[in-house]
C-alpha cells in the first residue's frame, strides 16, 4: 500500500482555478486531491461519456465548501465535513469554493480525467 500528501501527488489536470492531484495508492485505487473554486460546472468536461456524466464511482471527504452533485434522479448537496460516495452517473458543480479527497479505481478515474482533458483543449 502506498501513502501520498497533497504536495506529494502529482497535478494530472489544471485548467483556470481546478486541479485535480492524483497518485495511485495499491489495489488498483487512486487518491486525488480536487480543488474546484466556487462556479465550477463539470457538464462541458463530462459530455460525451456515457448519459453525459461521469460514470466512475468515487468515495472521499469534503475538506471545506459546498458540492452540488447533479444525477439523473435529482441533485444532492455536499457541504464541508461530509464523507461521500458518488455512484456513477453524476456531474460535479461547486456552490463554494471545494476542496476534497477522492478515492476511486485508478483505471476508470484516469479515463474520465483525459475525456475531460480532451473535452476543454482549445478549439
Amino acid at each position: 500500500m502506498t501513502a501520498t500528501t497533497r504536495k506529494d501527488a502529482p497535478v494530472v489536470f489544471e485548467s483556470g482555478d481546478v486541479e485535480v492531484r492524483l497518485q495511485d495508492i495499491g489495489g488498483d485505487m487512486c487518491a486525488a486531491f480536487i480543488k474546484f473554486p466556487k462556479g465550477t460546472d463539470m457538464t462541458p468536461g463530462v459530455k460525451g461519456l456515457p448519459g453525459d456524466m461521469c460514470q466512475c464511482p468515487h468515495w472521499g471527504y469534503l475538506f471545506s465548501g459546498r458540492l452540488k452533485m447533479l444525477r439523473k434522479e435529482g441533485e444532492e448537496i455536499y457541504e464541508a465535513g461530509q464523507a461521500f460516495y458518488f455512484a456513477p452517473g453524476h456531474i460535479p458543480v461547486a456552490l463554494e469554493d471545494c476542496e476534497l479527497l477522492d478515492i476511486s479505481p485508478t483505471a476508470e478515474f484516469t479515463k474520465v480525467i483525459n475525456h475531460v482533458k480532451a473535452q476543454m483543449q482549445p478549439g
